[in-house]
């Protein structure tokens, strides 16, 4: 390194005193070309001349080394220390400026830059580190459940009940975790847009009513009264299988949610220009805070309900709903339920 410093050192030298020596040529001989002058006249004043050259060059070297060390070598040290840092994975490091923000010095731009770079890299570290801990944990949960009644059916002296209840147990862990993987999956693709909508226009209150019916079972087991008000005459442009997610995800969630002999209602209307869906339920509700957090990936605000979900049906519905250029909006009360408005574009005719 001292080495190669060394080598710059004499390259700088040499360039200025051959453009130092080359201006004073040039003006020396436009001066003396008309006057004659023999050699013996010339030698003295020639060597002076050289020697104030070579001190000019040193004195330019000097301030070149001066100007290059404040001016370029600390800001690029400064820089390639922050880089180094963001390397190691320290991605609280911000650049310090060499002028100011708004100095419109380039160095200056290029830390902008950098320092809007690992505030993003931040951000998506943070992500997936907390992705990675949600997963795990959520692997771990029916994971654990599945080992501890696998461990039970090995008991020969378990009853027939018994054994079909601990199946149902291990049965009902594995769903979730097939729900895990593939909610996992689909989310990937749709955030890294590997899923490209397939448009096709259709009657959107079928689909709300054949969506509601997949969940027949369950709506007479706990007794739900189901009220629908659509509108039959519905007519949008969008990926059908995509939205197909988003209704059942939301259907889904309200009859989850809402407890025997409650009620869960499902309308369908529109304006001049946009349809509505609403899902609304008389379940347990949700505060502001929840409601705030509630369509991100893994985010559960009642945790007593952890076991029936595993965070990610919201994520995927919003991301479906943006992806359609829709909107989706929450209202609700803790003890009151929920009501989820999607707000999409109807197609004329």
């Amino acid at each position: 390194m001292k080495g190669k410093i060394k080598l710059t050192g004499i390259w700088h030298f040499l360039i200025f005193f051959l453009l130092i020596a080359f201006v004073v040529t040039c003006n020396f001989y436009l001066f003396l070309h008309s006057m004659e002058l023999d050699a013996q006249t010339i030698s003295h004043p020639a060597k002076m001349t050289l020697a104030n050259v070579l001190l000019l060059t040193l004195l330019f070297c000097i301030v070149d080394a001066f100007r290059r060390s404040q001016m370029i070598a600390k800001p690029v040290k400064r820089i390639q220390g922050g880089i180094e840092r963001v390397i190691k994975g320290d991605f609280t490091t911000r650049i310090e400026y060499i002028h100011g923000e708004d100095s419109g010095n380039e160095f200056d731009t290029i830390i902008t830059g950098l320092n809007q770079m690992i505030e993003e890299l931040s951000g998506v570290e943070t992500l997936r580190t907390d992705f990675i801990a949600n997963v795990s944990h959520e692997l771990k949960t029916p994971l654990a459940v599945m080992q501890n009644y696998g461990t039970l059916l090995q008991n020969p002296e378990l009853s027939d009940e018994q054994r079909i209840e601990y199946g149902k147990a291990i049965q009902e862990q594995t769903n979730r975790l097939s729900s895990l993987v593939t909610n996992i999956l689909k989310l990937n693709k749709l955030e890294n847009q590997q899923i490209y909508p397939n448009v096709e226009k259709y009657y959107l209150g079928e689909q709300l009513c054949e969506c509601m019916l997949t969940f027949e079972a369950l709506w007479e087991e706990k007794k739900i009264e189901i009220e629908t008000d659509i509108d039959d005459e519905v007519l949008i442009e969008a990926d059908k299988e995509l939205l197909d997610l988003v209704w059942h995800n939301l259907l889904s969630n309200a009859l989850k949610f809402t407890e025997e002999n409650g009620k869960v209602t499902l309308s369908l209307y529109k304006d001049d220009q946009y349809v509505y869906v609403q899902v609304k339920d008389t379940g347990c509700g949700m505060s502001a805070e929840t409601g705030k957090n509630i369509f991100k990936k893994f985010y559960q605000g009642d945790t007593s309900h952890a076991t029936k979900g595993n965070g990610l049906g919201l994520a995927l519905v919003k991301r479906v709903i943006d992806i359609c250029g829709g909107e989706i909006a929450v209202s609700s009360q803790l003890g009151e339920g929920s009501t989820f408005t999607v707000k999409l574009r109807q197609s004329k005719g």
